[in-house]
């Protein structure tokens, strides 16, 4: 009866501290949003103000149109959207769903940061990183434009990361094997690691963009695409670096694809054609397929997607692919 006993309690203290346990999690987790949507907060700022080559500090957050400082009340991330009805409570200007999308997006990412890395000073790495690859994904799809106002600084900030915090691929190794010992130092090799992934993702992009170039007659391939696979590699190294590029390109694929056929199902500018084909262009359906085929969507977005699914992903990838991980 006493071993019973005692068995009854121990059962009963694991219960405990699995709930307590349970509990502190929620907890950080819980704080990891709440500093994600925050952080979001800001990461609107950089992506409405630094494409316009304005001021992420000055002037505070304001209505674009009536120039009304926005109340602190009012500035609450994702709360006040929902509060305000989407518009600004001094003129009624329509505040785009995008702000509080990216708040919440940006919250998700640091919860998922969390619970693949924990509280190390690797998840600290990967939220900075994530930080750029948001502000260029979504600028990226708003205007057509990666910045070199995030791209180099980010590509700076990847090379002090990965020299104390190395890239876990240990391609470097395979190209300096024959370094003397005291040169095998991680943050040697993890500088060494950043330099060999911003290259091979620089290169890869150039080299594809210069042969879709020699293929089609005409650039397919931006100069800030290459920057931001710059910035990215620093961060990733080589082996992440390519699959990043082969899961991005992917994706823009079969997005792209996808879109082309919705426009051409849909009839988009087939008065156009029909006008071309009356002019003896060609047939409307051809004239269609091609205008439909030559609408374009920014590669940047989609290499940051697959940036941002292969960080906050890894331990799932991990287990699905030991191959690649």
């Amino acid at each position: 009866m006493l071993a019973v006993g005692h068995s009854d309690t121990g059962a009963a203290g694991l219960v405990e501290g699995a709930q307590a346990l349970w509990h502190i999690q929620n907890v950080v987790i819980a704080i990891f949003f709440l500093f994600g949507i925050v952080i979001g907060s800001f990461l609107n700022v950089c992506i409405t103000r630094i494409p316009e080559e304005l001021s992420i500090v000055r002037p505070g957050s304001h209505c674009p149109r009536c120039q009304a400082p926005i109340r602190p009340y009012d500035n609450v991330p994702i709360v006040s959207w929902f509060v305000l009805g989407g518009k600004c409570r001094d003129c009624g200007l329509p505040i785009s769903p995008l702000y509080p999308s990216i708040e919440l997006l940006t919250g998700l990412v640091f919860v998922a940061c969390y619970l693949s890395y924990g509280v190390t000073q690797e998840t600290f790495k990967w939220l900075i990183f994530c930080c750029f690859i948001l502000v260029l994904t979504i600028t990226d799809l708003r205007v057509r434009l990666l910045p070199d106002a995030v791209t180099w600084p980010g590509f700076g900030a990847g090379l002090v990361f990965s020299a104390f915090l190395p890239p876990e691929d240990g391609i470097v190794l395979l190209f300096f094997w024959k370094l003397p010992h005291w040169a095998h130092r991680d943050f040697l090799l993890g500088l060494l690691s950043a330099v060999l992934g911003a290259a091979f993702g620089s290169f890869f992009l150039w080299g594809a963009g210069a042969v879709y170039k020699l293929l089609r007659g005409h650039d397919g391939l931006g100069s800030g695409d290459v920057k931001m696979m710059v910035m990215a590699g620093a961060f990733l190294g080589v082996r992440d670096t390519f699959l990043t590029i082969l899961l991005g390109t992917l994706l823009g694929s079969i997005i792209g694809l996808s879109v082309v056929s919705t426009l051409y199902a849909s009839g988009w500018r087939r008065k156009l054609a029909e006008r071309a084909s009356r002019r003896g262009l060609g047939s409307t359906n051809s004239l269609r397929c091609a205008i439909a085929s030559q609408y374009q969507l920014p590669l940047g977005t989609f290499l940051g997607v697959a940036a941002l699914l292969l960080v906050c992903l890894r331990p799932v990838l991990s287990r699905w692919w030991p191959y690649l991980i």
